[in-house]
């Protein structure tokens, strides 16, 4: 924990074993020296109900209130759930479609204007969030806000908001990516690991 009550959240990640440094490329197509592996850390309750409480009390300090969650399958299911959970609401998941967006399954509902929070577990591009926000809102629901553990956006991006939604995150960290052609011969030289 921090002074101000919230969780370290680049420690638990260091203590689940999450946290990893060498050549990756990430889901996005760019190159990074360091990646956050959120499913090696969420298989510990312990670390992710700390994360999601953390997340839960940010959401309230900004007076954000939504009837659910939903969080993008895979990496924001069960951040989703926990914040959730933390809030005392229910949540759902979107998943993809087959066709590059994705959607609510039909066992899940929203009612017209029903508000919810999409909640992330790392926001480095915001592609995967931001197609779980539209699957909601086409099932009827209307976005309050996009939360996640970790907004790894570069610096200049606002830490407020996403595409027009506000945006709440547990920790800011910026790790240096590069396009394809960008890598500079340093990381080049590390093993290449897909992610």
């Amino acid at each position: 924990m921090t002074k101000s009550g919230e969780p370290d959240v680049l420690a638990l990640y260091r203590e689940a074993g999450a946290f990893h440094e060498g050549h990756f490329l990430l889901a996005s197509g760019r190159h990074s020296p360091k990646f956050l592996q959120s499913t090696t850390l969420t298989q510990y309750p312990q670390y992710t109900a700390q994360l999601a409480e953390g997340l839960a009390a940010r959401l309230r300090e900004r007076g954000i209130e939504a009837a659910l969650t939903v969080g993008p399958a895979m990496g924001g299911v069960v951040p989703a759930y926990e914040v959730a959970r933390a809030l005392g609401i229910r949540s759902i998941f979107a998943e993809k479609d087959g066709q590059g967006g994705m959607k609510i399954r039909e066992a899940f509902s929203l009612a017209e204007d029903e508000p919810f929070i999409a909640i992330e577990d790392v926001l480095t591009t915001g592609g995967s969030v931001m197609k779980a926000v539209r699957a909601a809102e086409a099932a009827g629901g209307r976005c309050a806000a996009i939360a996640c553990i970790i907004d790894r956006r570069s610096p200049d991006s606002d830490p407020q908001e996403l595409n027009g939604y506000p945006l709440v995150a547990l920790s800011r960290i910026h790790f240096d990516t590069y396009a394809p052609d960008e890598v500079p011969d340093w990381l080049a030289a590390l093993p290449l690991q897909e992610i």
